[in-house]
């Protein structure tokens, strides 16, 4: 009966132990590393606080306008569930493979290199049923397990929203930072101010904002019609001491170049210069 009381006597101050001593402070997740055949010199985000707003549009200009400036470019698409950069480039038939554990991603015809969701499942139309813990670990895979080479620019194609793939990025990767894609409905103040909080609060630097869908010109006359009503770039941009990176149009050639899989060899030149600019001044 004695050993019995001693050993409720030890249980109890272990618990007593556990209850009241010291907590351990809560450890930042570790971020994630390439692997010793990849070199990426730079990782910059293309965000937006709500979808529909053209955050994969964004990234491949900016990602065709980098190869063209002679860089060497890479897309990781970290929308893992509506994933549209392979079909964009022309790689949506092509899969990746793995050699000696590591993914290796596609290129397109102006030799830019994707990671995608789409480049691993049986078809493109295939749905991504994952939960939040696996769709992080594609992320890590596609960032850590695959084989990027040497890299100027590694673009990451963000979700919509602030989700758990935007905290995976902003928290595991060397994000350097981040583009904010917007449009100019009246809701937009609150959408990048959404965006630009989410930055701040991972210390990731914005570098400016994009308005996409800002207009359309008239194939007869030439007139700028803002069917949004007049832009909002200059005013949000202000409201939160952002960089206002340009406007891109309404045009019908942009989603003819992105079905038919040509973006890189012909997407017209001289889009969102300062955007692009903002990148090759890192």
């Amino acid at each position: 009966m004695a050993d019995v009381d001693i050993d409720r006597e030890a249980l109890r101050k272990e618990i007593d132990a556990a209850l009241h001593g010291k907590k351990k402070e809560p450890q930042p997740p570790a971020g994630f590393e390439l692997n010793q055949h990849s070199s990426v010199k730079h990782v910059i985000g293309v965000v937006s606080g709500k979808g529909g707003v053209g955050k994969s549009f964004v990234t491949g200009i900016l990602a065709t306008n980098l190869a063209r400036a002679g860089k060497r470019v890479g897309i990781l698409d970290g929308d893992i569930t509506g994933p549209s950069i392979p079909r964009m480039f022309g790689i949506s038939d092509e899969r990746s493979y793995g050699v000696e554990e590591q993914l290796i991603p596609i290129e397109d015809a102006n030799g830019i290199k994707i990671m995608s969701a789409n480049l691993v499942l049986q078809n493109e139309t295939d749905p991504v049923l994952w939960r939040g813990p696996v769709v992080a670990g594609a992320i890590q895979q596609f960032y850590s397990q695959c084989n990027w080479g040497d890299l100027d620019y590694l673009l990451i194609d963000m979700p919509p929203g602030t989700g758990d793939v935007a905290l995976t990025v902003f928290q595991s990767l060397p994000v350097e930072g981040v583009v904010i894609v917007s449009s100019p409905q009246d809701l937009v103040q609150m959408v990048v101010g959404k965006a630009v909080r989410m930055a701040e609060m991972m210390h990731v630097p914005v570098l400016g904002l994009i308005e996409n869908m800002a207009y359309i010109t008239c194939p007869h006359c030439d007139e700028r019609i803002e069917p949004y009503g007049p832009s909002k770039l200059a005013e949000t941009a202000a409201a939160f001491n952002l960089k206002p990176l340009g406007q891109l149009p309404m045009d019908a050639t942009f989603a003819q170049i992105a079905d038919k899989g040509t973006f890189s060899t012909e997407l017209p030149e001289g889009l969102v210069p300062d955007a692009t600019q903002s990148v090759l001044d890192l």
